[in-house]
């Protein structure tokens, strides 16, 4: 009978969740990432740290675990192995670690659930806390973490000293002898259905939450990879373009994004340039790619005047165990993930470009 309903009802349950999930609103988003950037330049550490960098630093961004219980519902679940991973290995290099919000799912999960399901993770990120090379900011399903007169009780006990939750954090450096701003948050600011709004709350935590539970289902898909940037994406891309010198990198639409393209569009551009170049042999590839995406068809969009200003790192918990992320390393930004290849958790780079390189105006 469960998988007949999930056969059943599966799509249409995930269509109405995602059709609830994201209603943003334009000049919303645009208010609310200009004060946010505005606020932090000017205030460093009230909202969020400014933090200057160098070749020589590490970062690595991650978003959107949505630690839960460990039940049907959990969509971490199945990805924590490499999560585990991907933390000792950034640890062991040195990595400065930035979590881009939505950590924890407390919008189905009472947190005092997630803090017993969940002690190994919160070991691992203790490890960075120690290194003074961890910054915490909230998302819309932790917003606990902001808003709540206990959060900072949970968060001593979690991780055994103070954690100041931010909602954004600013990274500062000098490309081509020119300043360049790396400015992150998690996304959900401007979103109609997410950014505290109480029906979205009450539909997971009533229905979608146990629905989900019951069937097992994950809607976090590798697919979300193979289309065009979700509504919300778009707008952060528009927000990002009309910045001088600026990167904008957000996690919220589990959608990972690298120089503003999707990996669809950075496949349809790929195959433009092919054809430029009457190239047939990548002709053939880039188009036998489009194909496996199983959109025969689709009418290719045009990316003529596109920046390379906007970054989106993903989530670590797809329906497989995949998780992606961004690096900053050595002068390059890159879009990575971390995939299970038999028992072994790997790090396969996805899209890597060097900061010098980016196309910003």
């Amino acid at each position: 009978m469960r998988k007949f309903l999930q056969r059943l009802l599966t799509k249409p349950v995930i269509n109405l969740a995602n059709k609830w999930s994201s209603r943003p609103d334009r000049k919303r988003v645009d208010e609310a990432l200009t004060d946010l950037h505005a606020n932090i330049n000017a205030e460093s550490g009230k909202l969020g740290p400014v933090i200057p960098f160098t070749d020589r630093d590490k970062f690595v961004i991650l978003s959107d675990q949505h630690k839960g219980a460990r039940d049907g519902a959990d969509i971490f679940a199945k990805a924590a192995k490499n999560y585990l991973e991907a933390l000792d290995h950034y640890n062991h290099n040195q990595f400065f670690y930035i979590n881009l919000g939505d950590s924890e799912e407390l919008w189905e999960n009472l947190i005092v659930t997630i803090k017993h399901h969940n002690k190994t993770t919160f070991e691992s990120e203790k490890l960075f806390l120690k290194r003074k090379a961890f910054i915490k900011i909230f998302g819309n399903h932790d917003l606990y973490w902001d808003n709540d007169p206990l959060a900072s009780v949970n968060l001593l006990e979690i991780y055994g000293e103070q954690v100041k939750i931010y909602e954004g954090v600013i990274l500062k450096t000098r490309v081509n002898d020119k300043p360049l701003e790396i400015f992150m948050t998690h996304g959900h600011q401007g979103d109609l259905q997410s950014d505290g709004n109480w029906f979205s709350k009450w539909f997971v935590s009533d229905i979608w939450g146990p629905f989900q539970s019951y069937l097992c289902i994950n809607p976090n898909t590798p697919a979300n990879n193979d289309a065009l940037k979700t509504a919300h994406n778009e707008m952060m891309y528009k927000w990002s373009s009309k910045r001088k010198n600026t990167l904008l990198i957000t996690g919220h639409t589990h959608q990972p994004v690298f120089r503003s393209l999707t990996e669809l569009e950075s496949l349809y551009e790929k195959l433009d340039a092919a054809k430029k170049t009457n190239n047939s042999a990548e002709i053939e590839t880039w188009s036998q790619k489009i194909n496996e995406l199983h959109l025969k068809g689709t009418k290719a969009p045009s990316f003529k005047g596109y920046l390379d200003t906007y970054f989106n790192s993903g989530c670590c918990c797809f329906d497989d165990g995949d998780i992606t992320g961004i690096e900053i390393e050595d002068g390059c930004i890159r879009l990575i993930k971390w995939a299970y290849k038999g028992k072994e958790s790997v790090r396969v780079v996805l899209e890597e470009c060097k900061l010098e390189d980016l196309k910003l105006s």
